[in-house]
């Protein structure tokens, strides 16, 4: 059988283009260094797939920053306010990524939201009225080219015309109907430029496709492609589909022109139904069978299994990934601390690569399940793990109904808050942490070398914590946090301090731009042994008569940025961390601390994607969860919790349903459009909505930020107000954050003054 991969990561073994990317912006590259990295990013990466013999290897899935930011500038998608500025094409795009401030403007970054249900961020497309949907662009033939003349014949892959319509905001008056033709001639000159230069094979990325549908829907998914499809000629068109099944459109794509079909065999839970139901003779099923999005090792029986069923409806098979390999980290290779006994059972993107080859080689063998590969993989599978804790699993087996319910109600609480901690309106805070500096990560860096000792490195942690706390009074902001200086990520720092965790070197994952994250594995039961920050948090406390929030991190965002185990239900999983996260919630404020935020960053991400799965897959253990966390605590102990670059308006009534008393958003990417919904559904928890985007090096001026406050104040009471940035402020720099809430303070001080 032959093998196909939808996507590589493309940051690099040692991310590479982070390091030079960030170069570039600090100034420290030029631009020709920084596509010189690029080139040989991507020569590398194209080779290691080729020696790992994959027959179907993908080119332009590399990019910059982000694959729906690259779309958008190929059909010439790219806002006014960017084409004023003048700048050269590579800065133009980094401006649409990241803003720009400078001597030409000042213009805000596109919005950035969830791609499906996972931690990577996409940049929202903007189609204006004004906007000639055309092909411009020629990065992904150039990358084509580039491989060619390597001796390599890729399969370029493009964001296909349905999902990037279904993506995009249209900002004008013009609707999707309006932009139709335009967007149809632009695929086919996608489509005729190809063919005139040499492909074969083209993949249109339609994840949309595993969304609910409505007739509608289906019907736009297949005019479109109807149209397109004729201006193939001889190029064979992948249809890659994936993060779950197809169920609404199925029967319109298998009749559809489309030479290969690719369908999602780990997350579709109807994709074998699907294709029993009848897949067509004469097209080509790329069978997604290699989970893309976890780095546990593939069970070659169960596979196996699955292929033989498969392979009862299809006639050409190609085995390939679920989903781009962009949501794994890099290669196995890096991981030199990590015990042979554990590392066995796992597969980053480079072991994947060599499941699909062992697969083909094992199902084309005469007697498969005798075959070294297929027996040497049973036997890691027919090891017991370990890591079951009784203890903890008795823990969540006898928690009761009133577990989960946190008294008095929303009402009397906040009455309670008020009285005690006497905060302004629109009282002023950060989401909790501050720049991560060169002499933090130093000294971070010396402590885990053993070159420092703990009460040097803690030494240290306390003196900018003090710095911060100085810092943030003299600003004025009314409630304060410690900085996080201890912290390596918001996550794998609470993972370093429970039960049950494993923790990786080199393991990164690209969660949007240069920024990149290396999630924990959970391995076992997870438990709490120790505090974890509450001699910071008491610390930080001891220097202000201001309150300072405890900063924890939610047990949802903890299981959802870790990678899960696959044989354990994620709901049990997700109580055990709640109940971890309850019994620091209650050493807090056992030690005095009277506002506690736990931060949900990835709540919204990991809903279902069909909404019928919304509460009887997910909604209805996840609120729960949340609110075990906080339930024991006193009615004057303020909880906070945080949310990112998510879609939120279509489930606020459940966000308000956690129950906690102050909930800050994401909002200034997204035009503040959340405001509406949650005036609409009568939100009675106390909002943060972010006033300026932290993933932009830009500084808000204080009448920018009035300006966003006075428009939040047309449809909220000044009273459920809160005035905070969108974000934690780890990633900025001191010469933007500074300025930043300093602006934010003075603001919100002219406001009350109104």
């Amino acid at each position: 059988m032959k093998k196909s991969v939808i996507g590589f990561p493309r940051i690099g073994k040692d991310r590479e283009l982070k390091s030079a990317a960030e170069s570039y912006f600090s100034g420290k590259l030029t631009e020709n260094d920084l596509l010189n990295t690029a080139r040989a990013l991507r020569s590398e990466h194209w080779k290691i797939q080729k020696t790992a013999g994959i027959d179907f290897i993908p080119s332009n899935d590399f990019s910059f920053y982000d694959n729906m930011l690259d779309t958008a500038v190929l059909f010439n998608a790219v806002p006014k306010r960017y084409k004023e500025l003048e700048l050269n094409p590579l800065e133009e795009y980094f401006a649409m990524a990241r803003g720009y401030q400078g001597d030409k403007g000042d213009v805000k970054a596109l919005a950035m939201k969830k791609w499906y249900n996972t931690n990577y961020h996409y940049l929202v497309a903007e189609i204006e009225d004004s906007t000639e949907i055309k092909l411009t662009g020629s990065k992904p033939f150039d990358e084509f080219l580039e491989a060619k003349s390597q001796g390599i014949l890729t399969k370029p892959v493009v964001i296909g015309i349905y999902t990037f319509l279904k993506l995009a905001r249209l900002t004008g008056a013009k609707t999707g109907a309006d932009i139709e033709s335009s967007l149809i001639s632009a695929y086919k000159s996608f489509l005729e430029r190809f063919s005139s230069i040499g492909a074969q094979w083209l993949q249109f990325d339609e994840p949309s496709l595993v969304m609910d549908m409505t007739e509608e829907d289906t019907a736009l998914f297949t005019r479109l492609y109807a149209a397109i499809l004729s201006s193939k000629g001889a190029l064979k068109i992948l249809l890659q589909t994936y993060f779950g099944d197809i169920r609404d459109c199925y029967a319109k794509a298998v009749s559809l022109s489309f030479d290969g079909i690719g369908l999602d065999f780990t997350e579709g839970r109807r994709t074998e139904a699907l294709i029993a139901g009848g897949f067509p003779a004469d097209k080509i099923l790329f069978a997604g069978i290699i989970n893309g999005k976890n780095i546990w090792k593939n069970n070659y029986k169960a596979t196996l299994d699955k292929l033989t069923e498969i392979r009862r409806f299809a006639e050409d098979i190609v085995l390939s990934t679920s989903c781009s390999l962009l949501h794994v980290p890099y290669t196995l290779e890096s991981e030199t601390d990590l015990a042979a006994s554990r590392k066995k059972h796992f597969a980053f993107a480079r072991e994947k690569l060599t499941e699909l080859s062992d697969l083909s080689e094992i199902i084309s063998s005469d007697e498969p399940f005798k075959h070294p590969k297929y027996l040497e993989n049973a036997e890691v599978f027919a090891e017991k793990r370990g890591g079951e804790d009784a203890r903890v699993q008795e823990k969540t087996g006898s928690l009761k109904e009133s577990d989960f319910i946190r008294l008095p109600p929303f009402a009397e609480r906040e009455k309670a808050q008020k009285e005690k901690l006497r905060l302004p309106p629109l009282a002023t805070t950060t989401i909790g942490s501050f720049p991560q500096t060169a002499d933090v990560r130093s000294n971070r860096a010396a402590f885990r070398a053993g070159k420092i000792s703990e009460e040097e490195y803690t030494a240290f942690n306390k003196k900018k914590i003090a710095e911060c706390i100085a810092l943030q009074e003299k600003i004025g902001l009314d409630v304060i946090v410690h900085g996080e200086f201890e912290r390596n990520d918001m996550v794998e720092y609470f993972g370093e301090n429970l039960n049950g965790f494993l923790f990786t070197k080199k393991a990164w994952v690209q969660s949007y731009g240069t920024r990149c994250v290396k999630p924990p594995i959970i391995w076992g039961d997870i438990s709490r042994t120790r505090p974890i920050t509450v001699g910071y948090s008491v610390y930080a406390q001891s220097l202000t008569n201001k309150p300072v929030k405890g900063m924890l991190t939610g047990p949802v965002t903890i299981l959802s940025w870790s990678f899960p185990r696959e044989d354990i239900p994620l709901n049990e999983s997700t109580l055990q961390i709640a109940l971890a996260i309850r019994e620091e919630v209650l050493d807090l404020e056992k030690n005095g601390i009277k506002v506690i935020q736990i931060d949900e960053a990835a709540l919204r991400e990991k809903l279902p994607l069909r909404k019928s799965d919304w509460h009887s897959e997910y909604l209805n253990w996840v609120i729960p969860a949340f609110r075990l966390v906080h339930s024991g605590v006193k009615a004057e102990t303020q909880i906070h919790t945080h949310m990112c670059y998510s879609e939120f308006t279509d489930i606020i009534p459940d966000i308000d349903a956690m129950d906690a008393d102050v909930i800050s958003f994401e909002a200034s990417r997204s035009d503040l459009l959340i405001i509406d919904a949650l005036k609409a559904a009568n939100f009675k928890t106390e909002v943060g909505p972010g006033v300026y985007d932290i993933h932009s090096p830009r500084i808000p001026s204080v009448e920018e930020i009035k300006t966003a406050l006075l428009k939040m104040l047309e449809k909220l009471p000044k009273e459920k107000l809160w005035v905070n940035p969108d974000c934690g402020l780890k990633t900025r720099g001191e010469k933007e954050t500074v300025p930043s809430l300093e602006n934010l303070a003075a603001a919100a001080k002219e406001v009350r003054g109104k």
